[in-house]
């Protein structure tokens, strides 16, 4: 790979580490999506930092279940479909979409929450 696609996927990596630590102090932000993300343009452009971030004592572990099995944890499911709902509601209150955006959205995060309800959970 040449050194401008590698640069492209390490800054790219860092921008995904960014929004997923605020996404893991902020309820209505999603924070795994955004690491493997991370994770996977580091795999592009920096083993150091794949490395880092694999081995996370906080992150690593979620990952590296995701990048091996397709796994996500249960408590990580239901963090996530809360935070979904959270934000749907959040953006019903304060956008008062339409009721075809509305609808439109909402079927957005019952697939979103369905595909990770339907991912495997490995046992702790």
């Amino acid at each position: 790979m040449n050194g401008t696609k590698r640069t492209f996927y390490f800054v790219l990596g860092w921008m995904m580490v960014a929004l997923g630590f605020i996404g893991a102090l902020l309820p209505v932000m999603p924070t795994t999506i955004f690491l493997i993300i991370a994770a996977w343009c580091f795999s592009r452009s920096s083993p150091r930092f794949e490395k880092w971030l694999l081995k996370h004592p906080v992150f690593g572990p979620t990952l590296v279940q995701w990048r091996e099995h397709g796994a996500v944890p249960k408590r990580v499911k239901w963090i996530a479909c809360g935070g979904m709902a959270l934000g749907y509601a959040t953006f019903m209150y304060f956008a008062r979409p339409s009721p075809l955006l509305g609808g439109v959205v909402a079927v957005f995060f019952i697939a979103c929450a369905a595909y990770v309800l339907t991912r495997p959970s490995l046992a702790a």
